[in-house]
């Protein structure tokens, strides 16, 4: 074989680069035109007097905005009710979604109508799921208490959307009935690319089954964890659908989320300003979420490597 032209693979390189650019540029346009500005504008708002039932109120407010939103009570209340609230439902979440996974990789009879099946709760809209499931928890006419009722369990004649904590129990179980097949399906997109001959030398070496979970299948299943805890924290952290479907921020404001104040500022307050700090909280948030996440699970091309052979050995 000749030697190639100098500059040849280079210029190759260079041109496949100008071509990815071009081909993403119209998404990057799109991208900008749909998030970039709609939050850049967010956050002039934010340091803003901007209230639409007052036209008067205009001009800048430095930090008073954000100063008012953490010096309120209900703000901080909300803060920490979606903080417990994504804590313990990514936690349950996650967990659910592994056991599925883990479930649905295994060969059996009927293993692809199932893996279907998984998918429905997935595809029907929240809206839907949540009024569906406010339906069955109606304390008088709902299937969950007749279930309970007919099954001589307890909790058969709970109001479960009329306290605080049964509420918070309903608002969990709705969401993971939606959300949990979601993770099952990244987790079994994870699980599916691990060789079969890593559990084999497994085996071979005497590993029992969990021990090969723990050292071979949870160490190749980081990217794909890294993913679902990431697409299900934002969505814990922004929750709103749910909690507005079943229980309107009730009883009294004790299911009150960040998302929910940020609606209640804007479209019931119409308070631009103050709703533009809520919502600048919410960004920040959640980016400091994702990058701890990226942090802790960082992985690079040796990390599937390293982990094969250590399982191989």
């Amino acid at each position: 074989m000749g030697v190639p032209p100098a500059g040849g693979w280079g210029s190759a390189a260079a041109a496949d680069r100008r071509l990815g650019w071009l081909l993403l540029t119209p998404t990057l346009v799109i991208l900008l035109a749909v998030t970039a500005f709609p939050l850049a504008y967010n956050l002039w708002n934010s340091v803003r007097h901007v209230e639409l039932a007052d036209p008067t109120a205009d001009g800048f407010a430095d930090l008073g905005n954000y100063r008012d939103v953490f010096a309120d009570p209900a703000f901080r209340q909300a803060l920490a009710r979606t903080l417990v609230y994504t804590a313990v439902s990514v936690f349950t979440q996650m967990i659910a979604g592994l056991v599925v996974a883990l479930v649905l990789h295994r060969p059996f009879r009927g293993r692809g109508w199932v893996r279907a099946a998984v998918l429905v709760p997935w595809a029907v809209p929240t809206v839907v799921a949540a009024t569906s499931w406010k339906t069955m928890l109606d304390p008088q006419t709902g299937f969950v208490n007749q279930a309970l009722s007919a099954l001589h369990l307890p909790g058969a004649d709970t109001n479960w959307l009329g306290g605080e904590w049964t509420a918070w129990v309903a608002i969990g179980v709705t969401d993971a009935w939606k959300t949990v097949p979601f993770v099952a399906i990244i987790l079994l997109a994870g699980l599916q690319v691990i060789p079969d001959e890593l559990y084999e030398a497994a085996r071979i070496d005497g590993a029992s089954a969990w021990q090969a979970f723990w050292r071979v299948t949870l160490p190749l299943l980081k990217p794909a964890l890294l993913v679902a805890l990431i697409f299900r924290t934002l969505s814990a952290l922004l929750v709103f659908d749910v909690v507005f479907i079943l229980t309107g921020g009730g009883p009294g404001n004790t299911t009150e989320t960040l998302s929910y104040i940020n609606w209640r500022e804007f479209l019931v307050e119409t308070d631009f300003g103050t709703g533009g700090a809520v919502s600048v909280v919410l960004v920040v948030l959640s980016l400091l979420v994702a990058a701890g996440y990226v942090r802790i699970f960082r992985t690079d091309g040796g990390d599937r490597t390293d982990s094969s052979r250590e399982a191989a050995r």
